[in-house]
């Protein structure tokens, strides 16, 4: 067994083509212990059992609806129990990966489309967050990364439209906050903000829309998932300590301001 001093928890992280999953593959081959947390129990568990195998890392995955504060409860319940009983090391990381888009004009949108973007992106982050934050207090160490989108800079311009920018944007501002305010706990808080990646949330994209939005990448083309995961890990290491509050861009050149 490699020896492992922390812990890093995703959510959403279950997808073969997300970031979330190739995320956690990297805080495998760096050493960490993994958590997999997704709206699927079982798949979590697979997804999570395959990654701490191939690296030899402790892991191990459960149900969330990061929408319901009971379900929030539950999934950090079930891993502070492996944590107390000594099968998963301390969680020093979260990665808030987990969401949804909304590829629909403002004026067909919904009340309850509305109400689902936000819940999913922004609420999700906000419960997650709050429910795996006290333990990194108390330890004195900790990293949060937030998932937010060149969405919420741009004002859309991607795939997701109103909601979706508008949901994305609150996770700029919750993550400012929260940095401000425990800055002085060892936890930092900081926010990444892809532009296209090449992932399933954008399944249903016509061959018309992806040309369109990879004429406006100086680098001509949609990110990685790999790209994206080396800056979350990144941000969750040592080297990072002096990195919080911050959104680093990761979109190609598309958003530069």
């Amino acid at each position: 067994m490699t020896s492992i001093q922390r812990t890093a928890v995703l959510t959403g992280a279950t997808s073969d083509r997300g970031i979330g999953i190739t995320t956690a593959r990297r805080y495998a081959s760096q050493g960490w212990g993994v958590v997999i947390l997704d709206l699927d129990g079982e798949k979590s568990a697979k997804v999570a059992a395959d990654i701490g195998n191939e690296f030899n890392v402790p892991a191990f995955g459960h149900e969330i609806d990061v929408a319901n504060e009971g379900s929030v409860t539950a999934a950090y319940e079930a891993v502070k129990k492996e944590t107390i009983a000594g099968i998963l090391p301390p969680v020093g990381a979260l990665a808030n990966i987990a969401g949804i888009t909304s590829p629909v004009p403002f004026l067909e949108t919904t009340l309850d489309l509305w109400h689902k973007v936000m819940d999913v992106n922004a609420t999700g982050t906000y419960l997650v967050t709050k429910a795996f934050l006290p333990d990194m207090i108390e330890a004195g160490w900790g990293r949060i990364v937030n998932m937010s989108s060149v969405s919420a800079q741009r004002g859309g311009g991607v795939f997701g439209k109103v909601p979706y920018s508008a949901a994305k944007a609150a996770i700029l501002g919750l993550t400012k906050a929260l940095a401000r305010e425990i800055g002085a706990t060892g936890v930092t808080v900081n926010a990444i903000t892809p532009g296209a990646v090449d992932t399933n949330i954008r399944v249903g994209s016509t061959d018309e829309q992806e040309a369109a939005i990879n004429a406006g990448i100086p680098l001509g083309r949609n990110a990685t998932t790999e790209e994206i995961a080396a800056v979350i890990t990144f941000l969750s290491s040592e080297e990072s300590a002096y990195l919080t509050g911050t959104t680093i861009d990761i979109n190609g050149g598309s958003h530069i301001h």
